[in-house]
């Protein structure tokens, strides 16, 4: 059949309309006529048609760019699926259009789902299809010992089987300005590694008429779910939720109390300067206002493109008292769900573009153009077989300081149900205590208390 639909497509078949030989000419006119019949009867043979995987994501601007030729380089090189990327808004926008649209039978097959919404994605009973089933039962290479620990366990359950894909993982790093070290008598190649460090040499800059010795973004995920990680200390009880739905926080522990503390006596003068929540600090460092920013490794583009001067990178810094410590840091950013509801066709597809999107080359692609961090070891050790990190000096800092130890339960991730709201509320609390309004053990205090509330209200929602 592809021989004659190639043919016909050709113009190859034509009725012969004579010959010197009467037997020929009637056995050719016959054969030509079977042809074109065969041809008619290709021609109202439909082609298969190509499968559309719908995916809901929240990434716009350049990311959102670099996304959709992704699904485009995938679309290019096969003919049965064709992923089609829609953007729904922020995270909770996306994630909370995708919930409701499976009331309608509406939803599609991927979705961008921030981490912190993990618990949350994973007690929607019956709405999520395990990515581990999915590619088991689509046949697909799928390797879980291929992906770097600490950004797959945060997505796996208590067995180790990933629920989601991993997709853009980030993670916190040290960023500062060479030029204001230079001007301070500082190092410009040596950042500070410990809390204590960062004390001396943020009075240093601002000795040297600095306005603000160092700012920090996403104030929970760095003050207390990085910083906890980072000291192998745990943030909440059964495995910090990776256990159970009946976890309490634990973040009223000697090391988040005397941090805070720390934060608070810097501020008056100055050392450190709160600038609000999610990526509103941002500006504060590469507008030259403070020596050091501690944030996002996926923040990089963004820093190199905006900055005046030379920036320099390095680790988490760390409390050196503190037994284990450095441990590992986690990871931030999201992960791609698959949603019950939808057509094996679809499912087919869907497994075929995380298979596709596992591959080395397109991993070290992915993390060279975006910043993200590479998902398996295979791509980091490309990227950095090609120079990558040597072209591009502290690129490779996030994925040294994910992989500085193995995981341990305290520093694997976290899993709580409703986090989005217990963020919220340990950012108010860390902001009152800032502010004077608390100390911070009072603050902390409270923290827990609103906190757990909340994980109640989730716990009972979801028995």
């Amino acid at each position: 059949m592809n021989v004659i639909r190639r043919a016909c497509r050709n113009g190859k078949i034509a009725v012969v309309r004579g010959s010197r030989v009467r037997s020929q000419v009637w056995s050719r006119i016959a054969a030509g006529w079977v042809a074109v019949a065969a041809c008619w009867l290709v021609s109202a043979t439909p082609a298969r048609a190509v499968v559309e995987v719908h995916w809901w994501h929240a990434m716009a601007g350049e990311l959102g760019r670099v996304l959709e030729r992704l699904a485009a380089e995938f679309n290019g090189q096969q003919r049965e699926y064709k992923i089609v990327p829609v953007y729904k808004g922020a995270y909770t926008e996306t994630m909370t259009a995708a919930l409701f649209a499976l009331r309608t039978g509406q939803q599609p097959a991927i979705v961008q789902v921030n981490e912190v919404a993990t618990a949350t994605m994973m007690a929607s009973k019956g709405a999520i299809y395990p990515v581990y089933e999915l590619m088991r039962e689509a046949k697909e290479g799928f390797d879980p010992a291929a992906y770097l620990p600490a950004i797959a366990g945060y997505y796996a359950d208590v067995d180790g089987n990933m629920l989601s894909f991993p997709f853009n993982a980030s993670t916190p790093i040290l960023y500062y300005n060479k030029d204001q070290f230079r001007l301070a008598g500082l190092d410009p190649e040596a950042p500070p590694k410990t809390w204590p460090e960062v004390e001396v040499v943020t009075r240093k800059l601002r000795a040297a008429g600095v306005p603000c010795g160092f700012t920090t973004h996403w104030p929970s995920w760095i003050h207390i779910e990085n910083l906890s990680a980072f000291h192998n200390v745990p943030i909440a009880t059964k495995a910090n939720g990776f256990g159970g739905l009946d976890t309490e926080l634990l973040i009223d522990n000697p090391l988040i109390v005397r941090h805070l503390g720390a934060l608070v006596e810097w501020q008056k003068s100055r050392s450190f300067d709160y600038g609000g929540r999610a990526a509103a600090a941002e500006p504060k460092f590469y507008g030259s206002q403070c020596g050091i920013f501690i944030g996002s490794s996926a923040t990089r583009a963004d820093i190199l493109a905006n900055a005046k001067f030379e920036v320099g990178f390095g680790m988490l810094p760390y409390w050196p008292d503190v037994a284990g410590a450095p441990q590992n840091s986690i990871i931030g950013g999201a992960t791609l769900w698959v949603l019950r509801g939808r057509t094996a066709e679809e499912y087919k597809g869907a497994a075929r573009f995380f298979a596709y999107l596992s591959r080395p080359g397109v991993q070290a692609w992915w993390h060279q153009e975006t910043g993200y961090l590479p998902i398996t070891r295979a791509s980091y050790e490309l990227t950095r077989a090609h120079g990558f990190y040597d072209r591009n000096p502290g690129a490779d800092i996030p994925i040294k300081q994910l992989t500085l130890k193995a995981p341990t339960e305290n520093s694997k991730g976290l899993r709580l149900g409703s986090f989005v709201l217990v963020r919220s509320v340990l950012e108010e609390e860390l902001e009152l205590a800032l502010g004077g309004k608390k100390t911070a053990r009072a603050a902390v205090e409270s923290a827990v208390k609103r906190g757990n509330d909340l994980l109640r209200r989730f716990e009972q929602a979801n028995r």
